[in-house]
């Protein structure tokens, strides 16, 4: 039997591609921190192994015997420098995939990755790209546009004050994005699709429609039953915004400089280069998900 490994598969995108695998009936290695991110896995039927991928030795580890593997480069939270820490660990997993081949590898990567300057977070991705392109004979890129679960970090101060801030200029600017399951679902799919032997697969993914920020706020207004306007945040503010949220100046330059050039037009898919895929969840859907939670935080 297969053994598919997967990295980061206590987040919602790892989550999904290793029920997906499972309910197919495979063998899943889900790669987490700590035992208990291991818990519900383990009640899928997933061996549950724990690495940090910023060990050598724990990450050399969990790819062993592995038929494929699906990794990804987490933004570290609270770290003060996360680019930093970040290509440590782009690093690190390309020594173990380069020293112990599987004959698969999906990278899990963003819009926006062929670009090698200016993309600030974006900027890792291409990293990881270029560093697993030279470590593995089979590997896939699964380039996926901005998540939708990305709005839960704002929609709490929404609520609060009937403004939902919005990096995205102008306000009617619109982007693609996705819903994580979809990600899931699709990574699992092309680890099991085995009509490719060799090379390197570029596969960009975004949902059913691209939305702009004036449309998450009418969205809002809707589900939430009160008045949400979208406000775009000056360009001056964005690193003040950033700090009061809490993140540091390093990761706080990192989102600045992803903004700057998504508003500028270059954050997209990269045209005449691999395939396209569209997922089906709508953001109403997402939207709806994450609704009580952010309720339960702005009250």
């Amino acid at each position: 039997m297969n053994v598919f490994v997967i990295f980061g598969a206590s987040g919602k995108v790892g989550r999904v591609s290793a029920a997906s695998l499972r309910n197919a009936g495979h063998a899943v290695r889900a790669v987490v921190r700590n035992e208990s991110q291991g818990e519900r896995l383990a009640r899928m039927g997933c061996e549950v192994v724990l690495a940090d991928l910023l060990d050598p030795a724990s990450v050399a580890r969990a790819i062993v015997g592995a038929d494929a593997v699906q990794i990804l480069c987490p933004v570290p939270v609270g770290d003060a420098d996360p680019g930093g820490t970040m290509h440590r660990m782009i690093a690190i997993a390309a020594d173990a995939l380069r020293a112990n081949p599987p004959p698969h590898v999906l990278a899990l990567s963003d819009y926006g990755a062929e670009l090698d300057h200016g993309t600030g977070i974006t900027l890792l991705f291409h990293a990881l790209e270029k560093q697993l392109q030279t470590a593995v004979q089979h590997l896939t890129v699964l380039r996926a546009a901005e998540h939708m679960q990305n709005w839960a970090r704002v929609i709490p101060a929404a609520l609060a004050t009937g403004k939902l801030p919005s990096l995205h200029h102008p306000l009617s600017k619109r982007f693609p994005t996705v819903a994580a399951q979809d990600v899931g679902l699709l990574a699992a799919e092309l680890l099991l699709d085995e009509s490719r032997r060799s090379g390197s697969r570029v596969v960009s993914m975004e949902g059913p429609r691209r939305i702009s920020a004036l449309d998450v706020a009418r969205a809002l207004s809707d589900a939430s039953r009160r008045e949400i306007i979208a406000h775009e945040v000056p360009r001056n503010d964005w690193t003040a915004m950033l700090l009061r949220a809490g993140l540091g100046a390093n990761h706080a330059q990192l989102i600045i400089d992803l903004y700057h050039t998504h508003n500028a037009g270059r954050i997209d898919v990269e045209e005449g280069i691999g395939e396209r895929r569209f997922g089906t969840t709508e953001f109403t859907e997402v939207l709806a998900s994450m609704l009580p939670g952010a309720a339960a935080v702005a009250s």
